[in-house]
């Protein structure tokens, strides 16, 4: 009798392929799951396409009205300094509302902002301050209305969905970074500011419309939640001995200050890959490639418990390709490196979630996501700083490699001081 195994049949291998691509394909179930999740997130996508459209049109607007580089530079102070204040206005109600309102509201604010930048285009040349004071109202209103649609997210589609949810987040952020400023350069290109401004506009009607058809989402019974200057206090002051909760935070700032290049791109196309303006495009972009893959190949995400230290080796993984970046001047290699950081570390922001959104009872988690986001777009602001710094005692390639090798150490290090993080393991309280 032989006992050789039988050979497997065509259809059996075509079984297998089928198991593999469900289980790496980003997970769909949260958008069939539920009904309102599936339309704030087609309203998300929509949304914040047309978003894109205003990041490229107000810096060629600024510089067209100021004909200076620091008056666009400008623009992220404004928009950091009015981030900050709309964290702290935010977390004063944001948890004590129905969550649908205050989308609601976030959406009208919005177009309010959006108006004023199109009518301030249809005049012709607006006061620049006009311009800062729509970039600082958007800002304001980005601290309140994300935080907001985060805290939605587990009430809508469930503990198990979220880290699924959380992921075809991402692509949708990540689809529209890399479409969206294309398309907008084009319209401004062949059109004006003004239909750039106009789209932006008319496409925040598609969160509007998702936000009023959705069911009322009021604070969960029994919860008493503060209001004003409490409530903030009591947001931060939740913070204050979890470890846990603060190794996401602290994770994320050391992978955005150290390992984020991006005020370096201008000079590297240059210096590193001996290219032109146009070089600069594809740096910034690849990145963003990297990572609406990655978030397109996240349906493992679900499979996995050991959370804490799955964030530590996605940052130590976006800390090699970022050092490794910067050793290379062949500038297709350079871009698979970005590319390779930027999935890491769309995989760190969906755990980090996670256990953000898991680990925090429902009346605190607006002001916690309100914290969060702040934390991720503070970062980058400060790395384009320190990489600055960097580059001008050094060179931008001593900037670029220590950054990442900071980054990797920086992770070890908070793995090592922290055991409850990496230990941390899903469900577990943070």
């Amino acid at each position: 009798m032989s006992s050789e195994a039988p050979e497997p049949t065509p259809a059996a291998g075509r079984t297998r392929l089928g198991r593999t691509v469900r289980r790496v394909a980003v997970d769909l179930s949260p958008l069939r799951a539920s009904t309102d999740f599936r339309r704030l997130w087609i309203g998300l996508a929509v949304s914040e396409l047309g978003y894109q459209f205003t990041v490229v049109a107000t810096f060629i607007q600024v510089f067209e009205l100021t004909g200076s580089a620091a008056a666009v530079g400008l623009t992220g102070l404004v928009g950091i300094v009015a981030l900050v204040l709309g964290t702290l206005v935010g977390g004063a109600f944001v948890d004590a509302l129905d969550r649908r309102k205050v989308l609601v509201a976030a959406q009208v604010g919005f177009m309010v902002a959006s108006a004023t930048l199109l009518a301030g285009a249809l005049a012709g040349t607006p006061p620049v301050a006009l311009v800062y004071a729509a970039i600082a109202l958007i800002a304001a209103l980005s601290a309140i209305d994300a935080p907001t649609r985060s805290a939605m997210t587990p009430r809508l589609v469930g503990r198990d969905l979220l880290p699924s949810a959380l992921a075809l987040n991402q692509v949708a952020w990540n689809f529209t970074a890399l479409l969206g400023p294309a398309i907008a350069g084009i319209v401004i290109a062949k059109l004006d500011l003004a239909w750039a401004y106009g789209i932006d506009l008319v496409t925040y009607l598609a969160m509007l419309a998702a936000a009023l058809s959705i069911a009322p989402i009021p604070p969960e019974r029994g919860d008493h939640v503060a209001t004003g200057a409490a409530a903030v206090r009591e947001g931060f002051a939740y913070l204050k001995g979890r470890r846990v909760l603060q190794s996401t935070f602290a994770i994320d700032i050391v992978a955005m200050v150290f390992g984020m290049p991006r005020a370096l791109f201008p000079i590297l196309a240059v210096t590193q890959f001996h290219r032109g303006a146009a070089v600069v495009g594809l740096l910034f972009s690849a990145p963003a490639v990297g990572a609406l893959i990655g978030a397109l190949t996240a349906g493992w995400v679900k499979h996995v418990r050991h959370q804490g230290m799955a964030v530590v080796w996605a940052v130590v993984l976006w800390g090699a390709g970022i050092a490794a970046f910067g050793l290379v001047d062949n500038l297709w290699l350079g871009l698979f490196f970005l590319a390779f950081a930027g999935a890491a570390d769309v995989i760190s922001a969906v755990f980090r979630s996670t256990i953000l959104q898991l680990s925090v009872p429902d009346s605190l988690r607006g002001r916690l996501s309100g914290i969060h986001i702040l934390v991720v777009t503070g970062g980058p602001r400060l790395g384009d700083l320190e990489a600055g710094l960097v580059a001008s005692a050094f060179s931008p390639t001593v900037s670029v490699v220590s950054g990442g090798l900071l980054c990797i150490a920086g992770a070890g290090l908070l793995a090592w001081l922290v055991p409850s993080f990496r230990r941390y393991h899903a469900g577990d309280p943070a």
